[in-house]
């Protein structure tokens, strides 16, 4: 028994060792292809062994330094502005002052019906040359009397605003300085991927050169502020708070890919979601405002509206990108290249339109006399068209124009804020600005602030969608206008005879 049960502990022992022996094996040889794979990842290589290819290699970076690199390079361009605004307000009791019951009672000496006071305000921007221009949004400087700028040094500057462009929200200062100004470096925001990370650099709250990281969590984000604005919005996680407005969102080299402007938040702090101007845009407007002190677009003279999922499949969009052309303006520059009613259009400059928003901001980028490759779908077939780009304000004026003469007042876009308050779809409507009492609209009783939604039942999507649709009426036609009261918020139809 004993020598029997050696002999079995002999052999239990010498297939353990076997097993042991060839686990071995297989771990050497599993850990000799991590060595391969690691290896190919590192060297970017682009060979197919072990079935990995270069397309899934990627950098290292170590955040532990590209952050603080990022900061110490990029803080003395920076700056902390602090603005002052001078405003007029009406005194609470004014409507009531010459009342004789209220003088009676109250007994209250003559005072001016309004008072004056100052508004002060902050907010970020960034040197973006040595010559002292530094760019920032609009909204921190618009409508300021007096401008100071402050360095990361603590060094005080006056500025001067040099232009400011409300449909982007950005606006250029200058401050003169006798030696060269530290400042920062455009990158390109439209190689920016989702997912990268980034850094915001500005003055939230008043805090001198807070630093804050995250990640570019969407692109190509519209309908954030003014639908009459121009937006293409990146949006990002990095903590943006109230004067971090104008600052740079940055790259991992260190380069401005975006101009931090907005956020979506209940409680009006950072809640994770904030919104930066693409480089590419904010770059092209900073050099208009610069040469200019205004910004030329180009225009095409076309109304559009986003590719709906029926004409897509009946155009065969199956990817549904592109939009649709609802009108064209008589004698433009899309009438002139050919352009038609109902043309989808599916490219621009050879590259691919999404929707509407994407085609109204390239094509505000292109420099005005240029000519423009538009690639179009009618009736099942690509066309390949050449429009000359216009200028969009001879567009403004001919509208304000036309309009005027038809309807006896002027109009401007509907705003995000009238939108919510008279509860109405996003990009819809014009506001009556200024009304001539004699004219069509005056004499049938609509008042300045009121708001025109339809006409004929056709909606008004734009000012050129408003202004081409009164072109195509003859004088004394009669039309139906779908209108919101500007007092009651109500709505309903009235008719009114085109001059």
């Amino acid at each position: 028994m004993q020598n029997h049960n050696l002999k079995s502990t002999c052999v239990s022992s010498g297939h353990f060792v076997k097993k042991v022996m060839w686990l071995l094996i297989v771990l050497a040889v599993v850990m000799g292809l991590s060595a391969t794979l690691w290896a190919g990842l590192d060297a970017g290589a682009g060979s197919q062994s072990s079935g990995v290819t270069a397309a899934h290699a990627f950098d290292a970076v170590d955040l532990r330094t590209a952050i603080a690199q990022v900061a110490e390079t990029t803080i003395p361009a920076v700056v902390h502005i602090e603005v002052t605004e001078r405003r007029e307000n009406a005194r609470p009791m004014a409507p009531f002052a010459d009342e004789p019951l209220f003088k009676r009672f109250f007994g209250f000496p003559q005072m001016p019906r309004k008072f004056k006071r100052e508004i002060q305000g902050l907010g970020s921007g960034m040197i973006i040359d040595a010559k002292g221009h530094i760019l920032t949004n609009n909204h921190v400087v618009g409508g300021a009397t007096r401008i100071e700028v402050i360095m990361a040094d603590g060094t005080q500057y006056p500025a001067t605003l040099i232009g400011a462009d409300p449909k982007t929200d950005l606006a250029v200062l200058k401050i003169s300085a006798t030696s060269p100004l530290p400042h920062i470096t455009f990158g390109n925001s439209d190689t920016l991927r989702v997912g990268e990370w980034v850094v915001a650099i500005g003055h939230p709250r008043g805090l001198d050169q807070t630093v804050t990281q995250g990640i570019i969590s969407a692109k190509h984000r519209t309908g954030i502020t003014d639908p009459s604005s121009y937006q293409d919005f990146l949006q990002t996680d990095a903590a943006i708070n109230p004067g971090n407005s104008g600052g740079p969102l940055l790259d991992l080299d260190g380069k401005v890919i975006g101009i931090n402007a907005a956020i979506v938040s209940r409680s009006g702090g950072f809640e994770g979601i904030g919104f930066a101007i693409p480089s590419s845009m904010a770059r092209y407007v900073a050099a208009q405002l610069i040469a200019h002190g205004e910004v030329a677009r180009g225009w095409l003279g076309v109304t559009i509206q986003d590719l709906s999922s029926w004409k897509a499949a009946k155009a065969g969009r199956d990817n549904g990108k592109g939009v649709v052309v609802v009108d064209v303006v008589q004698d433009g520059p899309a009438d002139r290249a050919g352009i038609r009613k109902d043309d989808i259009i599916i490219a621009y400059g050879g590259n691919d339109i999404v929707n509407a928003a994407a085609l109204r901001n390239v094509a505000a980028l292109t420099t005005i006399g240029e000519d423009a490759q538009i690639t179009v779908m009618r009736d099942g077939m690509k066309k390949e068209l050449t429009v000359t780009v216009g200028n969009r304000k001879d567009a403004v004026t001919k509208c304000a124009a036309s309009l005027k003469t038809h309807l006896g007042g002027e109009f401007r876009p509907v705003k995000v804020k009238e939108s919510r308050k008279y509860r109405l779809p996003p990009h819809q409507g014009v506001v009556i600005v200024s009304l001539d009492s004699e004219g069509p609209l005056g004499k049938t009783g609509f008042e300045p602030n009121d708001v025109i939604l339809r006409i004929n039942g056709e909606t008004i999507r734009d000012m050129e969608s408003f202004a081409a649709c009164i072109d195509t009426l003859k004088p004394g036609q009669d039309i139906i206008l779908h209108a919101v009261d500007h007092r009651t918020g109500r709505q309903g139809r009235v008719g009114v005879e085109v001059g």
